[in-house]
């Protein structure tokens, strides 16, 4: 059975963004940009750790905290590991540390968005110059 080009076309853009999103800069790994990959993995790993080192991993709340947790879960399914361990509320965190680690999670999170959705980009525009549509 071959699929239509368009059907092909669409599980890439998919794949690309899901991928994208398990891992920051995966998306552009299955693209074959290896070294953008690495940079994106690292400063969006990076800003994220930094942020839970800032506030401690208690600033991840999906209870109390839904708005800042939206934004974080972007960044990788890993966040809703560590939310469902954090939202008994064993992990207060109060204050600056708190607001701070909440801005450096969300914010690598948004980066991730922005990561996958040029990377959605660049898939589709390499396949639209390769077939002319």
């Amino acid at each position: 059975m071959t699929r239509n080009p368009k059907e092909t076309h669409l599980l890439l853009l998919l794949t690309v963004g899901l991928c994208g999103w398990l891992i920051p800069g995966g998306g552009y790994f299955l693209l074959n940009e290896k070294k953008r990959a690495i940079i994106i993995f690292t400063t969006i790993t990076l800003t994220f750790c930094i942020g839970l080192y800032i506030g401690s991993i208690g600033v991840i709340d999906p209870v109390g905290s839904k708005f800042p947790y939206a934004g974080q879960l972007i960044n990788s399914p890993a966040v809703a590991i560590i939310g469902y361990h954090t939202r008994g509320g064993g992990y207060n965190v109060y204050g600056k540390p708190r607001e701070i680690g909440q801005l450096y999670t969300g914010l690598a999170g948004m980066l991730n968005l922005l990561c996958i959705i040029n990377a959605i980009y660049l898939a589709h525009l390499r396949r639209t110059k390769t077939t002319g549509d």
